[in-house]
């Protein structure tokens, strides 16, 4: 039992140090692209982590279960309004909309 909770943790551990590396080495033009593959990824998370907490039981397991629901959710909505933001730095702009310089925006008396 013991050795199976170690296992775990060391896996995870593993996985928090790879994780950080990959995503430290990613340019940020590709970030974008990156967030919806990874809003993919944490649907099918989330669907996991609902069919976890649908086979709880005990209050622990519940817990936890709604913990990683939680989570998941939380993780895809700050996707989603992180991909839009930068979405919306690459719109053109609007046809008449010019955007003058802070030091030519007023006159000096």
């Amino acid at each position: 039992m013991i050795n199976d909770a170690v296992d775990l943790l060391v896996v995870f551990i593993l996985a928090v140090f790879v994780g950080f590396e990959v995503i430290s080495k990613v340019p940020s033009i590709l970030h974008t692209p990156l967030m919806s593959g990874s809003n993919a990824i944490h649907g099918i998370i989330l669907v996991g982590a609902m069919f976890i907490a649908s086979q709880a039981q005990g209050a622990l397991q519940m817990v936890l279960a709604f913990v990683a629901v939680f989570l998941a959710t939380l993780n895809i909505v700050g996707g989603v309004v992180v991909t839009d933001r930068m979405l919306d730095m690459f719109k053109g702009r609007q046809q008449g909309e010019r955007k003058q310089p802070p030091d030519k925006a007023a006159p000096k008396p």
